[in-house]
C-alpha cells in the first residue's frame, strides 16, 4: 500500500503539529481527515489502534490525492506510544466533563499550536473515535482541551470536518491574505481625477438631455449621482465602459434631433 507514485506532491511544512486519531473506526473516514489534512498543510498522522486495521486501500480512495499523508502515517498501539515523542499535546473535547485543564477554542489552539513550533517542541491533536470520541485515560494523555464554538443546539461534527477546522485555524494563524479585496484582473481601481472626469461628462449630457432641468432639485440630484459612484472602488474598465454608454445615449438623442432640453 505504501509508496505509491499517485496523488499530489505534498510534504511538511513544519513545524507543525501532529494529528492523531484514536482507534478511528473507518479506512474511508482516515482517507477524508489526510484530505482536510492537506488542506491546511498539516502532514504528520498518527493511527491509534485502528479499529480495522491498517493499511486500508479505501482509505487512499477517499483522501483525494493526499496519498503522501497516508503513505507516512504511523500506527501505534496506545495514545501514551503514539504522544511518547512530543512535549505538548492537545485532546479535542467536545463534551463538558468534570476535568482541569486550560480550554482553548480553534483559534486559540492554533495560535498556540504556532507559538510551540515555534519554540522548536514537538506538539499533536488527539481526535476521538467517530462514535463516542475521547474518553477520559484518552484527555488524561493531554494538557490542553480545545472545544469548537458551534451552534450549541447542534455541534455534531464527522471526523474528516474536526481536523479541518483545526487544520484551517492552524493555516490561517500565520497566512497573511488580505481579508477583503477587489479582483481587477487586467484593470486598475480608477483614481478620483478619472472618477471626476467621468461624473462631469455624465453631468453635462444629463443637462443636455434636460434630466437635471429642475434646477431647486439640481444639486442634491448631482449629489446622489456622485455619493453612488464614489460607493465603490470603481475600475478604470469600468469607467471607460460608461463614458461609451453616456456617448452612445448623446449620439442617440442628437439623430433623434434632441440635442438641447426643451
Amino acid at each position: 500500500m505504501t509508496g505509491r507514485d499517485a496523488g499530489a506532491p505534498i510534504a511538511p511544512i513544519d513545524p507543525s503539529p501532529v494529528v492523531i486519531l484514536v482507534r478511528p473506526q473507518l479506512a474511508e473516514n482516515i482517507g477524508a481527515v489526510a484530505r482536510a489534512m492537506a488542506n491546511g498543510g498539516l502532514f504528520h498522522l498518527r493511527l491509534v489502534a485502528p479499529r480495522d486495521g491498517w493499511p486500508q486501500d479505501r482509505a487512499w480512495r477517499t483522501a483525494s490525492g493526499a496519498d503522501r499523508i497516508l503513505d507516512a502515517a504511523t500506527v501505534h498501539a496506545s495514545v501514551a506510544d503514539a504522544v511518547a515523542d512530543l512535549h505538548r499535546v492537545f485532546a479535542t473535547c467536545p463534551r463538558p466533563r468534570h476535568i482541569i485543564k486550560p480550554l482553548l477554542t480553534a483559534r486559540g489552539a492554533a495560535a498556540e499550536l504556532r507559538a510551540i513550533g515555534a519554540r522548536g517542541l514537538g506538539c499533536g491533536i488527539l481526535f476521538g473515535p467517530e462514535r463516542a470520541g475521547l474518553d477520559n485515560d484518552d484527555i488524561a494523555a493531554a494538557d490542553t482541551l480545545v472545544r469548537y464554538p458551534l451552534n450549541p443546539a447542534f455541534a455534531s461534527l464527522n471526523l474528516a470536518q474536526a481536523v479541518m477546522v483545526m487544520a484551517y485555524e492552524w493555516w490561517v494563524a500565520a497566512d497573511e491574505t488580505p481579508p477583503r479585496r477587489l479582483l481587477t484582473h487586467k484593470t486598475r481601481i480608477a483614481t478620483k481625477g478619472e472618477l471626476e472626469n467621468f461624473l462631469d461628462h455624465l453631468i453635462e449630457e444629463l443637462d443636455a438631455c434636460g434630466f437635471l432641468r429642475n434646477l431647486p432639485k439640481r444639486p442634491g440630484m448631482v449629489r446622489n449621482l456622485r455619493h453612488f459612484f464614489e460607493r465603490g472602488e470603481v475600475t478604470e474598465q469600468e469607467l471607460r465602459t460608461l463614458h461609451g454608454v453616456v456617448t452612445e445615449l448623446a449620439l442617440g438623442r442628437r439623430q433623434r434631433g434632441r440635442d438641447e432640453p426643451a
